[in-house]
């Protein structure tokens, strides 16, 4: 894949900034960069001043100079902090005497003109922490920005993740992932462990859609059925989103999963995961042996039908007996949920265990815990997670490679299920 070149925007030196640069050079004796700032924010702040006494000429219908029969007229002025990309700026803000006058250089409970709210949202999305943000902004910016007000301006954010949590999903998806991760979250002085879950979809057009995050308790089956049932039939939340059908929901031996997908989604199959089914196989094993674990292992989830995998279960459980006795238990005890797989051709095996779908979206998501080692609260981590999605998912523009060919497998497969 060719990369696009990054637009580099180049400065052209006419005669008219030479004589501009001059002059400034003169008039605030520059000699440092930080002259060149405080210089800029001067600057700026008699622009602003100069906009502001325009607005008011044209509020009142009369310029300063002039005089007037008007019974509204100026009245001194009002100092005001604003923070800017050059460092925090007092203004002089122009009264009139009814005080009618709004400014739009400058509007009324503005203390922001530098986009500032963008860059913090920005940096909270990396996962930086609240006193992080606050040092990086006093850096670079050279004023200070409380923990408060930058929670204030996250706390923006609460809207609008209410309103993508409610927002409406396709009616049918052929596969979805769930998968769970946790955090520590500071709870009224209380570090306790909380799970962040994650539904994610493939739609009927083969692309990937983060469908719902939430923050809960634990892995119980009460609230998965909960969170499932938003779905499909949880209070008005079902005909608002509008999920009726998923034909395989791929997901981690969560507490109580198969009865809760039972209730919310009677016809779905439920898929337990390759990918955790392998991690947990081998986390017992030491680093020598893994490699070699692992190849035989695919023998089992890449045969041609069940049965040749149920053999390739048993010829990699005496393989192993003797060094890891425990290892291969899991496989045994998980077979009704690992064997739904071989009904599928490889194609759409692929789909279903490889890492691609979810892996790529929870190594965003676990890298907040190695930014982060306790969250302030579980709004903060919402806040985050969701900040987090949306970098994760900017590129999730095309859909799942060979798409056509899986998709016409699951009709077949689903026939009358899935739409055309």
């Amino acid at each position: 894949m060719v990369k696009e070149k990054k637009t580099v925007h180049r400065i052209q030196m006419t005669e008219g900034k030479r004589q501009i640069i001059q002059q400034l050079l003169q008039e605030y004796n520059i000699e440092t960069t930080a002259d060149i700032q405080a210089a800029l924010r001067d600057l700026l702040g008699g622009t602003i001043k100069e906009m502001m006494e325009a607005e008011m000429d044209q509020h009142l219908g009369y310029q300063k100079s002039e005089r007037s029969d008007s019974d509204d007229y100026r009245n001194g002025y009002k100092k005001k902090t604003v923070n800017t990309s050059v460092g925090s700026l007092e203004l002089d803000v122009p009264q009139d005497r009814k005080s009618t006058f709004e400014p739009q250089i400058v509007k009324k409970r503005q203390k922001d003109i530098s986009e500032i709210d963008q860059k913090i949202i920005s940096m909270y999305a990396k996962g930086m922490t609240t006193r992080q943000i606050s040092d990086t902004l006093y850096e670079i910016y050279g004023f200070e920005a409380s923990e408060g007000f930058i929670s204030d301006v996250t706390d923006k954010l609460l809207p609008k993740i209410e309103e993508w949590q409610n927002r409406p999903l396709e009616d049918v998806y052929p596969v979805v992932f769930i998968d769970a991760i946790h955090y520590s979250v500071r709870d009224n002085g209380i570090i306790r462990k909380l799970a962040a879950y994650v539904i994610l979809g493939i739609s009927c057009s083969g692309r990937k859609e983060v469908l719902s995050i939430h923050v809960g308790e634990n892995e119980s089956a009460k609230f998965w059925l909960s969170s499932l049932n938003e779905l499909k039939n949880r209070l008005n939340e079902l005909k608002n989103r509008g999920v009726r059908d998923i034909m395989v929901i791929c997901a981690d031996g969560l507490s109580g999963i198969k009865e809760a997908i039972s209730v919310a989604f009677p016809k779905t199959k439920y898929q337990r995961c390759i990918v955790h089914q392998i991690r947990n196989t081998i986390k017992s094993v030491p680093e020598k042996d893994r490699k070699a674990f692992v190849r035989d292992l695919k023998t089992i989830y890449q045969a041609a039908n069940e049965e040749d995998g149920r053999k390739a279960l048993d010829h990699v459980t005496a393989k192993w007996q003797d060094k890891y006795p425990r290892a291969m238990k899991r496989w045994y005890d998980n077979w009704d949920a690992i064997c739904p797989i071989f009904k599928f051709s490889s194609e759409v095996r692929k789909v279903i265990y490889t890492t691609n779908a979810i892996e790529s979206l929870n190594a965003s998501y676990r890298k907040l815990n190695r930014q982060r080692s306790v969250f302030p609260s579980d709004q903060a981590l919402l806040k985050a997670l969701y900040l987090s999605t949306f970098e994760a998912t900017k590129k999730w523009t095309m859909p799942l490679r060979n798409w056509g060919v899986i998709y016409g497998e699951f009709q077949i497969m689903y026939e009358g299920r899935l739409p055309d």
